[in-house]
């Protein structure tokens, strides 16, 4: 099983959104996380970087 830390970044810096992420459905900006117990977290903005063989998903969150 592949999990991932899903980091996102704002002006202010990168901070960690999910750790263990099993899941990301991505509907325009929406993007739904979910981790291996089932827990989700729903964000805005765009899927900067994937590093597979690292578990590093970073994400470029809409600055409200």
């Amino acid at each position: 099983m592949c999990l991932a830390t899903v980091y996102g970044k704002k002006k202010e810096g990168e901070s960690i959104l999910i750790k263990n992420a099993s899941r990301m459905d991505v509907d325009g900006t929406t993007i739904r996380i979910r981790d291996i117990m089932g827990a989700e977290i729903e964000v805005e903005g765009a899927i900067a970087m994937v590093d597979l063989a690292n578990s590093v998903v970073k994400i470029n969150c809409i600055e409200d």
